[in-house]
């Protein structure tokens, strides 16, 4: 049966904006039921949100048993002022502030952290980022402090620089992780990271017309390479589609076609210990 490790309850993969105001005075529980039959009709036990600081996330976790569906929620994810996130997260301007929002997320009953570190891809030109991110310092004290707290961690993370600090302080699993060097991705693999690499997010964006189509494909040819790389090394890799997601619908199942052709077998199987570890973990 399919899972999903990374979707966003609150967007449609559509129009951030209007979807988040879709939510912004109270969660729409009537659309967040047509998304939840959307799934079970498609077959989906195990979804992981991605987090929303409107309680989306939360509202569908209160929902999901009904449709035999395991639902987990960071609550919002935590960003510092100034960097990625803040559209949709809580933020923070120093680790005092983000140790007092962790232990806020306990009290609310979150059921694991998730942690902004870096910026985006920028679709229109290969290998850049939106931002360089979080030092490392700040990442693995940030990491530190959450699993002080008994949190699993969930990473945004982008870049080597990033990943690899996030892995060094024993991240429970990265999200996207474009634009990885080899020593990374051994890192990752030596630290039982799992990796849910969202390819979706990049393939979905093919022939759409909104960024450069050559930057898009080199994206993607980039990650599936790495996907198949870390996955010879016994890397632990989970499906994550960034549901919701401009372009990336919920329910789509464009990321077990894509970590076929990367892996070159069923992807369930092969991703069998890393959705063993997300569901122990998370």
């Amino acid at each position: 049966m399919p899972i999903d490790c990374h979707i966003h309850m609150i967007l449609d993969g559509d129009n951030w904006k209007t979807a988040i105001d879709r939510h912004r005075a109270a969660p729409d529980t009537t659309w967040i039921r047509g998304i939840l039959q959307r799934y079970r009709e498609r077959g989906f036990t195990y979804l992981r949100d991605g987090g929303d600081r409107w309680g989306a996330g939360k509202a569908a976790r209160a929902l999901a048993p009904e449709y035999g569906i395991t639902y987990k929620t960071p609550l919002a994810p935590l960003c510092k002022q100034g960097h990625y996130g803040g559209f949709i997260g809580e933020t923070f301007s120093d680790l005092r502030e983000y140790a007092h929002l962790v232990q806020q997320h306990r009290e609310q009953g979150a059921d694991f952290i998730k942690v902004m570190i870096s910026g985006l891809m920028d679709f229109d030109r290969f290998g850049v980022l939106t931002e360089e991110g979080l030092s490392p310092e700040e990442i693995r004290e940030m990491i530190h402090i959450a699993h002080e707290e008994g949190f699993s961690v969930m990473a945004h993370a982008n870049g080597s620089r990033a990943v690899e600090a996030a892995a060094e302080a024993g991240v429970d699993s990265v999200e996207h992780g474009a634009y990885l060097h080899r020593d990374v991705l051994c890192a990752m693999e030596e630290m039982g990271t799992v990796w849910v690499p969202t390819l979706s997010a990049v393939g979905n964006l093919r022939g759409k017309g909104r960024f450069s189509e050559e930057a898009v494909r080199a994206i993607l040819k980039s990650a599936m390479e790495n996907v198949r790389t870390f996955a010879e090394m016994g890397g632990l890799l989970a499906p994550g589609t960034d549901a919701g997601a401009w372009a990336v619908h919920h329910g789509d199942m464009t990321e077990y076609q894509l970590l076929a052709q990367a892996l070159g077998e069923d992807p369930e199987q092969a991703a069998e210990a890393g959705i063993q570890r997300i569901r122990e973990k998370f």
